[in-house]
């Protein structure tokens, strides 16, 4: 997101970083652990390309005191073409409101390609991993694991962050960072919030995006700005040759 110029001034206010915290134990993972966490992951990408579901998404632009001052808002649809190929479309007309962020190609792609983002083989040139220990959520064991690009070219979107990964199922169930790099221009900024990812199981098989949220504050030059993002990946269908996939018609979110 670039910062409008109509109102780079007199933006101050104070802000809140809610970031997620884990337990580290002694416990050791097992030598494999990388190898199998992206075998289950390309599962998962190509298990999840035979979906259709509906993705709805919505930013907001706050005050020092919490309150909205504009925001964005839009659905889209996967589905499948009658030829069996996947499509993309927008339903509805978006909303627009925001007064100081204006939203960027860059954004756009973070919203496809790397908060809903799948550790898959054909991205482990891309990234360094370390582990950093275990946590249980909601009873289920997990390990932590530290993904960090290992370089990052110019054009590349990147994730840079944490993944927690089910340590019966190597299955990666929830993700927090960012979406790097952070664009600095001679005379504007493109910056991009912190975000969590959590996941849900599907058909009882494989566990994909059901929700991203982050509550940031970009920090530009002229005065940081906060912004809140709620992204909704939902009614999650398999695609079968003999079948149609349908939604109801819906509204993006109010």
């Amino acid at each position: 997101m670039i910062l409008n110029p109509e109102s780079a001034r007199g933006i101050r206010f104070i802000v809140t970083l809610a970031l997620s915290s884990f337990g580290c134990y002694s416990a050791d993972p097992p030598p494999d652990l990388l190898k199998r966490v992206l075998a289950r992951e390309s599962e998962t990408a190509a298990e999840r390309s035979q979906y259709a579901y509906r993705q709805k998404v919505r930013i907001e632009e706050l005050e020092a005191n919490g309150r909205r001052r504009g925001e964005y808002r839009e659905a889209r649809e996967v589905v499948f073409l009658p030829d069996g190929r996947r499509h993309e479309r927008i339903t509805g007309k978006p909303f627009q409101s925001l007064q100081r962020l204006i939203l960027t190609e860059e954004d756009f792609r973070d919203i496809r390609e790397v908060q809903p983002f799948l550790f898959t083989l054909d991205q482990i040139h891309l990234y360094e991993t370390r582990f950093k220990g275990e946590e249980a959520i909601d009873g289920l064991p997990l390990w932590v694991v530290q993904v960090r690009p290992r370089q990052i070219l110019e054009g590349q979107r990147l994730f840079d962050g944490l993944i927690w990964v089910h340590q019966n199922e190597f299955a990666v169930i929830r993700m927090e960072g960012r979406a790097v790099p952070q664009i600095y221009g001679r005379k504007q900024e493109n910056l991009f919030p912190r975000f969590t990812t959590v996941r849900r199981l599907v058909d009882g098989k494989y566990w994909f995006p059901e929700v991203t949220y982050a509550d940031d504050e970009l920090p530009f030059r002229t005065g940081p700005i906060r912004m809140r993002v709620r992204i909704d990946y939902e009614g999650y269908q398999r695609f079968r040759a003999d079948s149609t996939v349908t939604f109801e018609e819906t509204k993006p979110p109010q």
